[in-house]
């Protein structure tokens, strides 16, 4: 089930125009899920602006669903911006202690933690800034650093790292909100905190190796792969 916060206009290459939907229309697109259907885990990407973050905020309360992973997108894969600046003190305040998992990339835990990012013990260290604001678990991706491709998750005790190869290619549009729904779906079948992460960067990784190229600019990956391959779809 899906809820939207906003409508945007979007290719490989750019995002030409956002449009926000009205804090009410997305508190009733919630509760339209939440009264009719068991929600056993939640995912939640684009938040755009503050009567966004509030209204999201105020069913998240009202509801208390368990597996909220929260994904701050703040910019598009071609760097256009995907969250007003002033919207970030919101974020903190409101959403992140609602969030099971965050799952901010290098740019995003730095706006988040207030710190540089160069490296392993740097994403470790906005990690334990990050959960100090409210989500039991943070993940920090690494996608954003050069060498393999190296995940952290902290779950306010204990680090666990995620490592693969880095994958040469541009296509790449939309790594981050494939990852973060796989964390959910995997928390949702009841799979802890570092094997929900394990398993949805396998996912991913597997999604971008076989990545399509389409468009001008950064292409999608290829969500299914496996099944094609394994003959759950025609081609």
């Amino acid at each position: 089930m899906s809820v939207i916060v906003s409508v945007v206009a979007e290719n490989t290459s750019r995002v030409i125009s956002i449009q926000d939907m009205p804090p009410r229309m997305i508190a009733d697109q919630m509760d339209a899920v939440f009264e009719d259907i068991t929600v056993d885990g939640v995912k939640i990407g684009m938040l755009s602006g503050e009567e966004q973050m509030k209204a999201v905020a105020g069913k998240l309360r009202q509801y208390r669903p368990r597996g909220v992973v929260l994904d701050p997108v703040m910019l598009a894969k071609g760097g256009c911006a995907l969250m007003r600046p002033q919207a970030l003190e919101t974020l903190k305040t409101e959403m992140l202690p609602l969030a099971f998992m965050l799952t901010p990339n290098i740019p995003e835990a730095e706006a988040i933690a207030g710190i540089r990012i160069s490296g392993a013990e740097e994403m470790k260290r906005a990690a334990r800034i990050i959960s100090e604001m409210g989500p039991r678990t943070v993940l920090v991706k690494g996608g954003h650093l050069s060498g393999d491709a190296e995940d952290i998750l902290f779950d306010g005790t204990a680090f666990d790292s995620f490592r693969t190869e880095r994958i040469p290619t541009k296509n790449t549009h939309g790594t981050g909100c494939t990852l973060s729904s796989a964390i959910a779906a995997n928390l949702a079948n009841g799979l802890s905190a570092p094997d929900a992460v394990r398993a949805a960067k396998e996912y991913v990784t597997t999604a971008i190796r076989h990545a399509l190229p389409i468009g001008k600019g950064h292409g999608p990956t290829n969500h299914f792969y496996s099944l094609y391959l394994n003959g759950g779809l025609n081609q």
